[in-house]
């Protein structure tokens, strides 16, 4: 794969810098001078995030973690009317995201901690400031998912990622090997929610389908939240060929003949276009509304495609079915192949057309267990199956806190 020389990696990031992003640039110049007196109060604060409305990921799970075990000043950085602002501010402090205090709090701690790669004040600006090395802070990515392919964006020189935390071993290996980190920037302590996974929990009777986003169906944008062209994405293959399964009678008869419910999931991207599907017995659940996390917990069962979400499903020890109709596409123009093979490393059965997969599907719903051959390589994949993740997190953490470089 050819790289990209750094100049031109910057005027392609500058071509994604809107009007905005731009007025964040003035905020920076105000915070910057403010930040360096507020350090001097506060030269431990570690400042946490996720996207700006959310708040039940890895950002949450550390932040509430640290919260509750130890005396570690620390923020987290979240839109005051998000649905999940109030179970955040029971915690401890708040600082409210993407403002001019954003911007001092952001400069002003020793670590910024966040499960997204653009979680910070303004992912635009301060990339260029960080990549390009305008501005130097420590800075953890908790990740949002098992990292399985090679994405070009995680890479050492498009991240400078102090602390890179990886969920599973071969994740590790494939992170420090292929993606330029110097020695002590990645490490394997298993992701932060993967502690509540664990949790005793009622399981329901209930399939979770849960497809991932493409790359060439989102508009450019800085904001994760931006609403996509309807029509680019409901005269796509993706769209039509999940609508069509959802909304299918023999689905809807699966469903009574096993006594199952069926909830859909869309990914946020373009959970817009799926508003107005119509099937009896699928509860369609916007991300709003729904934790994802729960919907994992409660479901017997885990449709999907590609998405790394399907791994805390496995964690769990429960079945997947992976549903890749368009996997040419995908590997040609979303994520290329990387460590993870579905047919080799996969935990359920991998599908292409709708026949089988209406007979993986019902095999499940017979039987919703996890077979031995999955389980076996469950154990391979995780070594780590406990609930002291955060743990592990907090004191990688705490040691490039004090600078100090652990493997």
């Amino acid at each position: 794969m050819a790289e990209e020389s750094g100049m031109k990696r910057f005027f392609k990031k500058l071509k994604d810098v809107g009007l905005k992003d731009m007025l964040h640039i003035l905020l920076f110049v105000v915070a910057y001078p403010i930040s360096l007196l507020y350090r001097l109060r506060r030269k431990d604060m570690w400042l946490v995030c996720e996207y700006e409305n959310e708040a039940r990921d890895n950002g949450y799970w550390f932040y509430k973690y640290v919260c509750e075990n130890t005396d570690q000043d620390v923020v987290y950085a979240i839109n005051p009317k998000s649905p999940d602002y109030e179970k955040v501010a029971k915690l401890g402090e708040t600082v409210s995201y993407g403002t001019l205090k954003h911007w001092i709090y952001y400069l002003a701690a020793s670590v910024n901690i966040s499960s997204q790669k653009g979680g910070k004040p303004n992912a635009a600006v301060c990339y260029l400031l960080e990549v390009y090395g305008v501005l130097k802070n420590k800075r953890v990515f908790l990740q949002h998912g098992i990292t399985k392919d090679f994405a070009d964006v995680f890479i050492y020189k498009n991240t400078k990622m102090r602390l890179f935390i990886c969920g599973a071993k071969p994740e590790y290996d494939f992170v420090r090997s292929e993606f330029g980190y110097p020695e002590g920037f990645v490490a394997y302590t298993g992701f932060a929610r993967f502690d509540y996974l664990l949790e005793p929990y009622e399981q329901k009777r209930q399939l979770l389908i849960a497809p991932t986003w493409r790359s060439w169906l989102r508009t450019a944008s800085s904001d994760p939240y931006k609403k996509n062209s309807n029509k680019h994405i409901t005269e796509s293959e993706y769209y039509n060929t999940w609508r069509r399964f959802i909304e299918s009678e023999r689905l809807s008869e699966l469903c009574r003949k096993y006594d199952m419910t069926a909830v859909f999931y869309p990914h946020r991207n373009v959970a817009h276009c799926f508003d107005d599907i119509n099937s009896p017995g699928v509860t369609i659940a916007n991300w709003e509304e729904y934790d994802l996390q729960l919907l994992m917990k409660e479901s017997a069962m885990m449709l999907t495609d590609y998405t790394s979400a399907v791994m805390d499903f496995a964690y769990m020890g429960k079945p997947v079915i992976y549903y890749q109709f368009d996997y040419e596409k995908y590997r040609s123009e979303h994520f290329t192949q990387g460590y993870f093979d579905y047919e080799r490393d996969g935990f359920g059965e991998v599908v292409s057309d709708e026949e089988a997969l209406f007979e993986q599907v019902e095999n499940l719903m017979k039987n919703p267990t996890m077979s031995d051959k999955y389980k076996k390589r469950l154990d391979g994949f995780f070594l780590f199956r406990d609930q002291d993740n955060c743990k592990r997190i907090y004191e990688q953490v705490k040691a490039v806190d004090k600078g100090d470089k652990n493997g």
